[in-house]
């Protein structure tokens, strides 16, 4: 019988032995740092870009200051918007005689129309310029017509333009409906 050689008999046991051992608290080897990439010539650096100017669409604006009073007068109902009585921007006035409702936007504009927009859409009454002592530019509409329902319904608020004037993004409150009732009953 051969004799096996005595190393091979601890081997087993030196390689259990190494399993044994933990990670070495030695210093770490140190990574290579990568090297950086030659530098490229490139464009030249472009200036932060000015923000557009923003185009909101009138619902997603905020409403123009102001309140709506209501008051009935002998030849039929009114609701005034603005800050205050003495200062109206926008005027809702039943004729009862002649059964129709004008809109008065304060100020004279040089259109020949009021641009009134509500969540239903969008319309064109034709207008004129009043000449009193405060320059109002001023649509007419029967008293029975649909689109004054818009003006009443529209979801919050609506708005009146004319041209070379501000746009007044006005709420929809009840003297609004009111000053159209009042006409039709």
């Amino acid at each position: 019988m051969r004799a096996i050689p005595s190393f091979v008999v601890f081997l087993p046991s030196l390689v259990l032995l190494a399993s044994c051992v933990g990670p070495g608290s030695g210093p770490a080897r140190p990574v290579p740092a990568p090297t950086p990439a030659p530098a490229r010539p490139g464009p030249a650096p472009v200036p932060p870009a000015q923000p557009a100017p923003v185009t909101t669409e009138w619902q997603y604006r905020p409403a123009t200051l102001g309140n709506w009073s209501y008051r009935a007068e002998a030849a039929g109902a009114v609701a005034v918007f603005g800050t205050s009585a003495a200062d109206p921007r926008l005027t809702l006035r039943c004729d009862r005689a002649s059964r129709r409702v004008s809109l008065a936007r304060a100020g004279a504009g040089g259109a020949s129309a009021i641009i009134v927009r509500t969540s239903y859409g969008a319309t064109s009454w034709p207008a004129a310029v009043s000449s009193g002592a405060v320059p109002q530019t001023v649509a007419f509409r029967a008293a029975s017509d649909t689109v004054l329902d818009q003006l009443a319904y529209s979801r919050g608020k609506f708005a009146v333009e004319v041209a070379g004037q501000e746009a007044l993004i006005v709420p929809a409150w009840a003297e609004v409906s009111r000053v159209i009732e009042d006409c039709r009953g």
